[in-house]
């Protein structure tokens, strides 16, 4: 199980070095495998290339020995992709995850040289990150495959909500891609068609109960594991009521982890929304 860490601010939204490493503490004790730090969930576009770097050595200082860290470096800059890869090594990481170029739109050829440069740019392994609903662009299994070719080219998290797709991946890639839901509320059917697991956003607050869907379904407890899916359905939709990651921020707060607002474009969850979110805390006992 992977958890994609919401980045905590202060009250002047700054970061909150100090409350990124609690964060990073307390995912490590609940389940989570790997952290996947300045994602999407983390805010990334509105994080300076110096607060991610801080941000990477702060969470790799807490993991050592606990567990690995991915940092978010992609990009729609190829250069910039490089440079951000490059400097979140040395940093120490243990490997990056690169998102699909955003509002640019490549082409299939053109996404294939660009994260075969980064990955080419780098010894660490590559996650390719695939969100077409956030992107405009959908990297295509046929591209997957070639990508797979790249030796340190590992691993995808795939988040078109297409499971045809997610089979297709692993049909033309087999053993040289893993592959991992990107979306909570499709990681027991992904994982019905050979994912290996998650990168989680519900992670943030029922960790142990996704780690224990993950290991029961690879045990063949099925129903098990689809019982656990279907009490925890309803959480996962809640935290994607609105733009991601105002709800699992919002949620945090609630129960109690303090990780702060959010930066703008975002802005907070209206009542409605609080609602929706406090019903499914409240369904599962994490607050009255």
């Amino acid at each position: 199980m992977l958890t994609a860490m919401v980045t905590p601010f202060r009250e002047d939204l700054s970061v909150d070095l100090e409350g990124a490493a609690r964060l990073a503490e307390y995912l490590l004790a609940n389940g989570t495998d790997t952290i996947v730090v300045a994602g999407t969930t983390g805010e990334s576009p509105t994080l300076s290339r110096e607060e991610k770097v801080e941000l990477f050595k702060v969470v790799v200082e807490v993991a050592r020995g606990k567990g690995k860290v991915i940092a978010g470096t992609g990009s729609n800059n190829t250069a910039a992709s490089v440079e951000l890869t490059q400097v979140a090594e040395k940093a120490g990481v243990d490997g990056v995850m690169l998102v699909t170029p955003y509002y640019n739109k490549p082409p299939q050829e053109a996404l294939y040289r660009h994260f075969r440069t980064v990955a080419e740019s780098t010894s660490l392994p590559v996650m390719l990150y695939n969100v077409p609903g956030r992107t405009g662009v959908n990297l295509l299994p046929e591209t997957v495959a070639r990508l797979a070719e790249v030796k340190n080219i590992t691993a995808i998290k795939e988040a078109s909500g297409n499971l045809d797709q997610a089979a297709e991946i692993l049909r033309l890639c087999g053993d040289a891609i893993t592959l991992y839901s990107g979306d909570d509320s499709l990681t027991l059917p992904m994982l019905s068609v050979g994912a290996r697991g998650v990168v989680s956003v519900a992670s943030h607050l029922v960790g142990r109960e996704i780690k224990e869907m993950i290991t029961v379904f690879r045990q063949g407890q099925v129903e098990k594991a689809a019982e656990l899916h279907r009490r925890l359905f309803g959480l996962f939709k809640a935290l994607f009521v609105t733009s991601n990651p105002i709800p699992v921020k919002t949620a945090l707060n609630m129960v109690g982890q303090k990780v702060g607002g959010v930066r703008p474009p975002l802005a907070e969850a209206g009542e409605k929304e609080k609602q929706v979110i406090r019903k499914a805390l409240g369904e599962l006992g994490l607050v009255q």
